[in-house]
C-alpha cells in the first residue's frame, strides 16, 4: 500500500503542509508515500501530476489523502495510476458512490433524513424549488450541493426555517448560490432537518454542534472513529452494519449523528481519501489502522 498527499504549492518535492500531521504519522508507522501535484491534476496534466509518483513492478495498493478532486481529476488519476501499476482503493464508480449525495442516496436508504435533488441542469429558478418542496410543508431544511454545505455561515447560506416561507427560502438559497459561485457541484439538496442532542456552538460561526462522530469504514467494517467535534465525548454511534455493507466502495467515510428524540441518523458518506480526519483523532491511530487494513489489489 502506498499513500498519495498533495504537492505542496511552494515547495513541489514536498507534501502540503495542511497534510503534515498525516505525512508525520505515515513515517512514524512506516506508510511509503508519494506527492502528487494537485493543481496539475485538476488542469488536466496528468503527467505532470504524477511525475513524482514512482512506478510500480507489481500492482499496489494506493490510497490518496488529499483535497477533494472534482470528478473528471479523479478518473484521470485513476488512469494515470494504472499505468504506473497503481490501483487506487476506489475505483470512479466508488469514488462517485460516496462523494456524491445523490449517489449515496440509495444506499443511505431510510437511515438519513427526506432528501430532494435538484439537478442544476434542470434549474433552479424559484418556482422549480417551491414546487420541489411543497412536500415538506412548514418542516425546517438544509441546503447544499451534491458534496458541499456552507454550514459555518448556517443561517445566511444553510438553514432554512421553513419549507414553506418563500421569502426565507429565496433569502437563504440565494446566499448559497451567490457564495458557492462556480464552485456549485452537481446542483442543489434540500434535506429535512432533524433535530440532534446539542453539544454546544461553534466559537466562531456560531454553528450548532450535535453529537456526531466520524467512522472510516474499510471493506465494508469499521476502521476507526472519533467525535466529529473538538468537543470530548465517550457516547458512540451504534454499527449501522447494514448500511456499511450496502456502500459500493472499499474505503469511505460515514458521518453519524443522535437524534433528539432518541436513535441515530446517518448525516452523509463521504470519499475515505478525501474525508478529513476529526480534530480528536490521533493521525498515527488512523495510519496504524491502515496499515492493519493493508488493502490488497482487486481483479479488474
Amino acid at each position: 500500500m502506498r499513500v498519495l498527499f498533495c504537492t505542496d504549492p511552494l515547495l513541489e518535492r514536498h507534501p502540503d503542509r495542511a497534510f503534515a500531521p498525516e505525512v508525520a504519522a505515515a513515517d512514524a508507522v512506516g506508510v511509503a508515500w508519494s506527492c502528487v501535484d494537485f493543481e496539475a491534476l485538476v488542469a488536466g496534466d496528468v503527467g505532470a501530476a504524477l511525475r513524482r509518483v514512482r512506478a510500480s513492478e507489481a500492482v499496489e495498493v494506493a490510497v490518496y489523502r488529499g483535497w477533494m478532486l472534482p470528478l473528471a481529476a479523479y478518473d484521470a488519476l485513476h488512469a494515470g495510476l494504472g499505468a504506473r501499476g497503481l490501483q487506487l482503493v476506489n475505483d470512479p464508480a466508488a469514488y462517485r458512490s460516496a462523494h456524491l449525495l445523490p449517489a449515496a442516496l440509495p444506499h443511505l436508504a431510510d437511515d438519513t433524513p427526506e432528501t430532494v435533488v435538484l439537478p442544476r441542469e434542470d434549474g433552479l429558478h424559484g418556482s422549480r424549488i417551491e414546487a420541489a418542496l411543497a412536500r415538506f410543508g412548514g418542516r425546517a431544511l438544509v441546503v447544499k450541493d451534491y458534496v458541499k454545505s456552507r454550514k459555518h455561515e448556517w443561517n445566511d447560506a444553510c438553514f432554512i426555517r421553513a419549507a414553506d416561507d418563500v421569502a426565507e427560502v429565496r433569502r437563504v438559497v440565494g446566499n448559497f448560490l451567490d457564495r458557492q459561485g462556480d464552485d456549485l457541484v452537481g446542483g442543489l439538496v434540500f434535506r429535512a432537518y432533524e433535530p440532534l442532542v446539542p453539544l454546544g456552538n461553534h466559537p466562531r460561526s456560531g454553528m450548532p454542534l450535535p453529537r456526531e462522530w466520524r467512522r472510516f469504514i474499510a471493506d465494508g467494517r469499521p476502521l476507526v472513529e472519533a467525535p466529529a467535534w473538538e468537543i470530548a465525548d465517550e457516547v458512540a454511534p451504534p454499527e449501522f452494519a447494514d448500511l456499511a455493507r450496502r456502500v459500493p466502495s472499499r474505503f469511505f467515510s460515514l458521518d453519524l449523528a443522535e437524534r433528539a428524540a432518541g436513535g441515530w441518523t446517518a448525516i452523509e458518506l463521504g470519499d475515505g481519501q478525501v474525508a478529513g480526519l476529526p480534530p480528536l483523532l490521533d493521525p498515527e491511530v488512523f495510519y496504524r489502522a491502515l496499515t492493519a487494513w493493508d488493502p490488497q489489489p482487486t481483479r479488474p
